[in-house]
């Protein structure tokens, strides 16, 4: 019997003018450039003869399959996207695309932005508008506090900046 898992909700559609940008540098990367090189190496491979022991074929075509998978995936996603190019009418709150500058309960300093699900990157600071951290961001205005419930403890916050564009600290 397998594991059930309910479905999870739908993603938001928004992303900033950055993401789109790099999503479809990656759908036309791998639609002109790598799919006809891993095409190319499938007609090779197939050219061999018997199909059912040849490494090379098999491997080309899981790599052609998932190929294929990402273009349907970064297709379907680009095309109901929302670009958010414009500040909000509030600058004064915290709604996507703001940088924020936060002060944890050690008076550690960090700074997030708030960005689509397709485009968040922990390395660079940017988390997700549907993540927790970012759910309990939204709305929330300069010297706010807040706290998040960890999988072992709580850690509260502070709002210390807000901002659409990059703060540095």
């Amino acid at each position: 019997m397998g594991r059930y898992r309910p479905p999870q909700p739908p993603a938001s559609k928004y992303i900033t003018p950055e993401g789109k940008q790099k999503l479809s540098e990656e759908l036309d990367f791998l639609w002109h450039k790598r799919r006809p090189l891993v095409t190319k190496a499938l007609s090779a491979a197939a050219a061999e003869g018997d199909r059912s022991e040849n490494a090379e074929y098999i491997y080309r075509k899981k790599e052609l399959r998932e190929i294929d998978a990402r273009v349907r995936h970064l297709r379907k996603r680009l095309d109901g996207m929302t670009v958010v190019d414009q500040p909000p009418s509030d600058p004064d709150k915290i709604f996507f695309g703001a940088w924020v500058q936060l002060v944890d309960g050690n008076n550690r300093e960090v700074v997030y932005r708030i960005v689509g699900p397709d485009e968040f990157d922990p390395k660079l600071g940017y988390i997700s508008m549907d993540s927790p951290m970012g759910k309990i961001l939204m709305g929330k205005t300069l010297d706010d506090e807040f706290s998040l419930k960890l999988p072992e403890t709580a850690a509260s916050y502070c709002v210390l900046a807000i901002s659409y564009s990059p703060i540095t600290i």
